[in-house]
């Protein structure tokens, strides 16, 4: 503990009544942390504005070569940055939280999918559908982790809250999330609304106080509430279970609930004390609560571990629930006989949804408190918060007995497990929001990864091995290689997207109609068809918030195009014989690539929009029942292409391990069956191959792989580190193979055969050298 962590720990009473002025005592640590983090240290660097990542791709400029069809369905995107976005009657108003971030620590990788990310998706593809969309979301900062984390830091709870919301902004920034406001819960918004509601709850009859036994630590003289213990859980064993929740099994606890508490600060063993709490009688409130939650199931769009973590909780029936603690850091309690409490912090947390809205608009009412505004609420976290969510704070609401915006749809996860652990900030396990970019690969591949492998009905597993692969195989083979085959060979036509052939030219006639034909039966009907069929399921697919199996289909309609330019023979053969055919190939996978942008837009912002820069063409929407068109016409004049991914190497992989901590073999990532469908390899239909086309497929180049290192083997005296470092490498590309042939680990067969090839040959080389024969006998 830095020097003067005790008298930070006195001032905390006066601190909590100033929090809303400058009190920053800036030391050398503190100032080389804002340098880093270009803070502005004035005052008005603490205004709970934070601007972020914009949430809309960059408005477009036609120029005098750009031809794009009238008929476009354009992305509304504002003309004016610094307008609020307000409901408004005739429209679909979709707004969306993801859980509060808690301000003691970095964000890991499991926080950011479980929350905020998965939250952005939505958020961006509820404007891409030209929806009117708020995306709220800010800093947790009240409650005992902040108190003891600022104990630990010699410093005053807001001058933590100050450092790690900047963190977390910049964190947030870097991965490309577009919130619309990004605020925080210590604010004078969040004191009068969080007490408003309790008053009324208390006056509508909700609430009850009781006499609570509670742990008292006598060397630090204070109520050991919440994370100020620690002890056994009394449910599973953890030994390092909170005083009010155990992070193992997820049971909410009571503090002397735990086998042998200790003290956090001091480890010393605490004495038992009464203590005056209020309660929230969500037993009285729980039929009304119940009756909504059903309603809403059926209405809204709820994840399975959602459902059935509401329902558990029903079946088990709701007891009063503290609302409460004797704590400094905090909203005080309305109430001259609890003047020296503040509001339990998962009381007051899901009301900075509100109070945040309200610090970005003065009429922040028109989204949580205007039923005519028919506002549907969607929210997204991990399945820790779903009871806050789906039960206590919409009882919370429901007691108030006013026109609350209550939840539509939520959307959880489960856990993301790094390389079969968990991470860990203090062991220097796992990757953290503010380390991703140290590791020098985009945020979309990031971002893509973590969207593929988000743990949606099971824990699934972070793995570096796995995160090359599906880079190399899928972005750069997949989509990348799509979408630059095409433009690169249009510099062969100046990048100016040709003219419909001639009927002369082209057996098929002149026109779309008579290549397509009108009910769809033309020669490049088949290839329309398919793409329409996987845009009407990506779009029910995303309405249902069904995130990864949206991205699935965006790959899938990828993969359909580099299908559709393998039956049409895409080469320089084509365009010099038969140049009508390549036209239109041409024409239609321009098309396609621009279909893609709008899809790829709310998993990979920055890509998509390099596909926009490279078509040099306007941001497009999704229309509500979106089909293939030809909106990039001919004559239009396309920019400059670029590749949108690169290749990372394999051995990248123990690189990032050193730097990140990791097993040398993590367990195969656990998934439902969906996710294994998504990994498993292409066949020319854009369907996944079974296991045993992918064996078939796989034989030959297996049997060139075992003849390869045929005669390879080596006495162990012979072996040098550089034979057995390659020894090692082949064992594991085995591995890869066999994992691949399951259709796990990427599902790319072909991809992992080629690769044991080339290290077997390379293993076999070496072999020979060192038994001193040469590389032709």
């Amino acid at each position: 503990m830095r020097e003067g962590a005790s008298q930070n720990h006195d001032s905390l009473a006066h601190s909590h009544d100033q929090h809303h002025q400058l009190i920053l005592d800036i030391d050398i640590d503190d100032l080389a942390l804002a340098l880093e983090l270009e803070l502005d240290l004035s005052p008005r660097s603490l205004s709970p504005v934070c601007a972020m990542s914009y949430p809309f791709p960059a408005q477009w400029e036609a120029k005098p070569d750009s031809r794009v069809s009238s008929n476009l369905p354009r992305m509304d995107i504002p003309s004016d940055k610094t307008a609020k976005i307000l409901p408004t009657k005739d429209q679909k108003n979709i707004l969306i939280t993801s859980a509060l971030p808690y301000v003691n620590n970095h964000p890991h990788l499991g926080n950011i999918i479980g929350s905020t990310l998965s939250a952005d998706v939505y958020a961006r593809y509820s404007r891409s559908r030209n929806r009117n969309t708020l995306y709220i979301c800010g800093t947790d900062e009240y409650g005992t982790a902040t108190e003891t984390k600022a104990l630990e830091d010699g410093v005053t709870p807001q001058e933590l809250c100050d450092k790690y919301h900047a963190l977390h902004r910049k964190a947030y920034t870097w991965f490309e999330i577009g919130f619309d406001h990004f605020g925080r819960t210590t604010t004078p918004q969040q004191t009068t609304i969080a007490q408003d509601i309790f008053l009324k709850l208390h006056n509508n009859g909700f609430l009850e106080e009781k006499m609570v036994t509670q742990l008292y630590c006598e060397s630090d003289k204070r109520y050991l509430a919440d994370r100020y213990v620690e002890g056994i859980c009394p449910k599973c064993g953890y030994d390092d279970a909170r005083g009010d929740q155990c992070d193992k099994c997820g049971q909410l606890l009571d503090a002397i609930d735990l086998i042998k508490p200790r003290c956090k600060t001091c480890s010393s063993t605490p004495v038992l004390r009464e203590s005056k709490h209020m309660y929230i009688r969500i037993d009285t409130l729980q039929p009304t609560t119940e009756k909504w939650a059903r309603a809403t199931m059926a209405e809204g769009h709820w994840s399975s571990n959602g459902r059935q973590i509401t329902e558990n909780w029903f079946k088990e029936g709701l007891r009063p629930f503290s609302l409460t603690r004797d704590l400094k850091w905090g909203v005080p309690v309305p109430l001259k006989e609890m003047q020296d409490k503040v509001l339990y912090v998962w009381f007051d947390a899901p009301i900075g949804y509100p109070s945040i809205t309200a610090t970005y608009t003065d009429q922040w009412e028109q989204w949580w408190k205007t039923p005519e505004n028919n506002v549907k609420l969607y929210q997204f976290m991990g399945k820790d918060n779903v009871r806050f969510h789906s039960v206590i704070f919409p009882s919370c609401l429901l007691g108030t007995k006013e026109p609350w915006t209550m939840l539509n749809s939520i959307s959880t996860t489960e856990y993301l497990q790094y390389e079969g652990g968990k991470f860990s900030k203090s062991r220097n396990v796992g990757v953290f929001g503010d380390k991703a970019a140290e590791v020098g690969v985009s945020p979309s591949v990031w971002r893509y990864y973590l969207l593929a492998n988000r743990p949606e009905t099971a824990d699934s597993q972070f793995a570096w091995p796995d995160f090359v692969q599906r880079n190399n195989s899928e972005l750069v083979a997949n989509l990348g290689n799509f979408v630059n085959r095409v433009l690169s060979f249009m510099k062969k036509y100046d990048a100016i997207v040709p003219e419909l052939p001639s009927e002369d030219a082209h057996p098929h006639g002149l026109t779309l109609e008579t290549a397509l034909g009108s009910d769809l039966s033309g020669p490049y009907a088949g290839f329309v068809r398919d793409v329409n069929a996987l845009l009407a399921q990506y779009v029910e697919a995303m309405d249902s918030v069904k995130l990864r199996t949206g991205l699935q289909l965006t790959m899938a309609l990828s993969a359909r195009g580099n299908l559709f330019l393998s039956e049409q023979g895409l080469d320089n053969s084509l365009y010099n014989n038969e140049r009508a055919k390549c036209d239109i190939t041409l024409l239609l996978a321009i098309n396609l690539i621009y279909t893609l942008s709008p899809l790829l837009h709310p998993f990979m912002p920055s890509a998509s929009s390099g596909i926009l820069d490279q078509l040099d063409a306007p941001p497009r929407a999704l229309e509500e029942d979106p089909r293939f068109g030809i909106y990039l016409l001919p004559g239009h004049k396309l920019g400059t292409p670029a590749h949108l991914f690169k290749r990372i190497e394999e051995k990248m992989v123990d690189v990032w391990r050193a730097q990140f901590g990791g097993a040398a073999a993590a367990p195969k990532p656990a998934s439902d069956a969906a996710a294994s469908a998504s990994t498993a390899p292409l066949g020319p239909d854009g369907k996944p191959l079974s296991k045993k086309q992918q064996e078939k497929q796989a034989k030959a180049a297996k049997k060139a792989a075992q003849a390869a290192a045929a005669g390879a083997a080596l006495s162990e005296e012979k072996k040098t580190p550089e034979y057995k470092a390659l020894e090692s490498q082949v064992k594991e590309q085995g591995e890869k193979v066999r994992a691949a042939k399951a259709g796990e680990a990427g599902g790319d067969v072909d991809g992992a055969l080629k690769e044991l090839l080339r290290l077997k040959i390379e293993l076999s080389d070496l072999a020979k050298q060192l038994k001193g024969t040469s590389l032709s006998s």
